[in-house]
């Protein structure tokens, strides 16, 4: 029997889009279907191919013995000049390109009786070019325009919609002036805003379209670098097909959102081996009735319309230097918010710890162990809410490489182990364990507002495992490969919440950087 063409439904995606049958087969399509089908069966043979692959050049280097070489004297190596830099550096372009391929399969509804549109294999491309100038040490100037593409995909190229990455043709991605030395400056316009491991305030490079702010920032570093402090005030950028990407600064008549998002964030050196960092965050916006389409970073699990958001996020990360711990590390990030959400009251916390050693050997194994915890609602009609506010992140690959879980309503279990065979090639394989913080709260995918399944009270709370495979191969410095498997096992909330399939998920990457 042929399986009838479905969109993945409205509990897993936060846009509905009308059904429509598939078209008669083609060869792309044929294509698709093969991939799709290789997907499922792929998990041991890409990773004997990776370990065979990988180790390959390693073990041939190891088969001749090492000649003993008198020792050199230490010269430190200037800086590679920029090709692409002109008039000694005060004017300077950069470009990059990054293509990739990527197959998923019930990612998102978890039923292999549905063909969903979500079910496909696809490819995307993104293009960036920027220009710096810097006629004194003072002042710079930069401008980068990027173009993103998603090609020969089921689903509507709209950003957003069912997941998808979309088109946005060539737009603006930043543009800004900076004033002032490497000590004291002040940068005004679209810029990127990333901060410690990204976990709240992030670029999410892996995106095909990334994120920035129209922003005004400040920032103070001490002349030993070992005290740095950003005072900033934002809003996020929309990315919105066929049309100029805008913030709520420069079209807030047309969202009618008014969203600020401000902070102080202040690092420090000053204990060795620690970097410690401090941080204070306000999102203040209004929730709109007018839904703008596209892909809006809302910086909230709740937006009901008409509306008010306003909260504050304190906290603080530790993270040890392991070159000055003989190979071990350790790490910590704990956040407290307070405030409200969409009229709710709101208060919510989540930690992240981790620790891990580097073996001083060949390949230079590492190993690394971490628990992630981010408080969910307890009940939903109370008046209040818990669930913590994952703000702007880069959640992938914090919580796997499938891009099922957000640092919300979450507890998480994580191994990683990566080895070296060489400097240009890297094999890391990570398992993750999954479980709801609160059953009377959501499922919350990486983009922290989609909700993959509705909420089931009494449900049990074991969501399920990931098991991720990634090889990384940069054979020059501008040009990069990476390929990357995902296996997602259903647990006993899936099963008990509807389909309970398990997924898969594979890309093959190239990046080219200058």
């Amino acid at each position: 029997m042929t399986k009838n063409h479905l969109m993945t439904s409205a509990k897993n995606t936060s846009s509905k889009v009308p059904c429509a049958p598939r078209k008669v087969m083609s060869p792309a399509s044929r294509l698709e279907t093969e991939a799709r089908q290789l997907l499922r069966g792929a998990g041991a043979y890409l990773i004997a191919a990776l370990l065979f692959g990988f180790s390959a050049p390693a073990f041939a280097g190891l088969a001749e013995p090492t000649p003993t070489v008198p020792p050199k004297t230490v010269v430190e190596k200037k800086p590679e000049p920029n090709p692409l830099c002109f008039l000694d550096g005060k004017l300077c372009l950069d470009v990059q390109e990054r293509f990739r391929f990527e197959a998923r399969d019930n990612t998102f509804d978890f039923n292999s009786t549905v063909d969903s549109l979500t079910d496909d294999a696809f490819f995307l491309n993104r293009f960036r070019l920027g220009i710096a100038i810097k006629p004194v040490d003072w002042l710079k100037f930069y401008a980068q325009g990027q173009d993103s593409e998603e090609f020969d995909s089921d689903r509507p190229d709209i950003p957003g919609t069912m997941g998808a990455e979309g088109d946005n043709n060539f737009d603006l991605r930043q543009a800004y002036i900076q004033l002032g030395k490497k000590l004291v400056n002040g940068t005004l316009g679209r810029q990127t805003l990333a901060y410690g491991d990204e976990r709240l305030i992030g670029i999410g490079e892996w995106n095909n379209f990334t994120r920035t702010f129209d922003a005004a920032k400040l920032h103070y570093e001490n002349e030993k670098g070992k005290f740095s402090v950003d005072l900033f005030a934002s809003t996020v950028v929309y990315i919105i097909n066929d049309s100029f990407d805008y913030s709520d600064l420069f079209n807030g008549a047309k969202t009618h959102r008014d969203q600020v998002f401000s902070g102080i964030y202040a690092s420090t050196t000053a204990v060795n081996p620690l970097t410690m960092d401090f941080y204070a965050l306000l999102l203040d916006e209004d929730n709109p009735s007018l839904v703008v389409p596209g892909i809006t970073y809302p910086g909230t699990s709740l937006s009901v319309p008409g509306t008010r958001t306003d909260f504050v996020t304190l906290g603080a990360r530790i993270k040890a230097d392991p070159k000055k711990l003989h190979g071990w590390e350790y790490e910590g990030e704990f956040a407290f918010q307070g405030g409200q959400v969409s009229n709710l009251d709101l208060t919510a916390f989540a930690v992240h710890i981790g620790g891990g050693y580097n073996f001083d050997s060949p390949w230079t194994p590492r190993l690394f162990l971490e628990y992630n915890f981010a408080s969910g609602d307890d009940n939903a009609t109370d008046g209040d809410i818990e669930t913590f506010q994952n703000l702007f992140p880069s959640n992938h690959p914090r919580y796997g490489i499938m891009d099922l879980f957000s640092w919300q309503n979450l507890q998480n279990l994580a191994a990683s182990f990566r080895v070296k065979p060489s400097k240009q090639i890297s094999v890391q394989v990570d398992y993750n364990a999954f479980w709801l913080a609160n059953t009377n709260d959501a499922w919350y995918r990486a983009n922290g507002t989609t909700r993959v399944r509705p909420i089931t009270p009494g449900a049990p709370n074991y969501v399920g495992s990931e098991i991720d495979l990634i090889g990384n191969y940069q054979p020059f410095k501008f040009l990069s490969f990476q390929v990357g498997y995902s296996h997602f096992i259903s647990g006993a909330y899936v099963r008990a919440t509807g389909p309970d399939n398990n997924a898969n998920f594979g890309y093959v990457q190239a990046l080219v950087n200058f």
